[in-house]
């Protein structure tokens, strides 16, 4: 009877499920392993143009690449600011973020790239010369600095709703609560209401990098040559849309998935953690 008794296993326990659900296979990796084998065939097996198209636009994918994650982290930290500045309690601050956020969500981000490669430099070289300033008379826009800066401030203003609503679905209670132990607000938010918000905006804020990924594509017409850019260039040289475009869209279902699939590992390890 003890035996039993000790081996006995309650079903209302969620050993089981919990251990089901740790070593169930994501079968998204799957699609990444599929579009990575589709991409070989084409380079190794098909050959000719894919392979020169892939060695062509190789670089690009690296600027792809770089472009993208410095942009994030700015945007993360871009986003940040704006969210406190939306939930200050003093106007002007609070005003100053809303209309930023309402101002940039309002215009196309290609739009917004146009001005900061063509129109900000502009500016700058007016004020320059009103102003009798040399360096700024012949000031040339950096094209990374400026698709990263355009990028940045477009993308911040959407993290910052994000965030925002992140930093409200807590309870208010939180914060009194980390207060009256002595906690300054700034102290409250980094060790109480963040820690909490992080695992609610993770997903969002995954796919807002998986969004930029792919919008970084926009680059290309202000003179970055990401990988987009470089398939124009290799267009320009030899005329094969079909075997380009399907190269790049490949390389860029390859970047979004795998992209996709490390979001999905941090929210199962968010949510085991809880």
């Amino acid at each position: 009877m003890t035996s039993e008794t000790n081996t006995k296993i309650d079903p209302h326990l969620p050993t089981i499920a919990a251990n089901e659900n740790h070593r169930r296979f994501d079968a998204g990796w799957l699609l990444v392993i599929g579009a990575a084998v589709l991409l070989v065939v084409l380079i190794w097996l098909v050959g000719d143009p894919f392979n020169r198209i892939a060695k062509f636009v190789l670089d690009g994918v690296r600027v792809t690449v770089l472009v993208t994650v410095v942009t994030f982290v700015l945007v993360l930290i871009v986003g940040m600011i704006g969210a406190l500045g939306r939930l200050s309690r003093i106007g002007v601050i609070r005003g100053i973020a809303t209309v930023y956020v309402e101002v940039v969500r309002g215009i196309p981000l290609l739009v917004q790239l146009y001005f900061w490669y063509y129109a900000f430099p502009s500016i700058v070289r007016d004020l320059g010369a009103a102003w009798n300033v040399a360096g700024m008379k012949d000031f040339v826009a950096n094209p990374y600095v400026m698709a990263i800066l355009g990028l940045t401030l477009c993308y911040a203003a959407y993290m910052t709703e994000v965030y925002r609503a992140g930093i409200q679905s807590i309870a208010k209670g939180q914060m009194e609560a980390a207060r009256s132990l002595g906690m300054t607000y700034f102290q409250a938010m980094r060790y109480i209401i963040l820690p909490q918000a992080f695992r609610v905006i993770l997903p969002p804020v995954g796919n807002e990098f998986i969004t930029l990924l792919k919008d970084s594509s926009l680059v290309s017409a202000v003179a970055v040559a990401d990988l987009t850019r470089r398939g124009r260039e290799f267009q320009a040289i030899t005329p094969l849309p079909l075997h380009i475009y399907l190269m790049i869209g490949l390389m860029y279902l390859i970047m979004t998935l795998l992209s996709a699939r490390v979001v999905a590992l941090l929210e199962a390890r968010v949510v085991r953690e809880r």
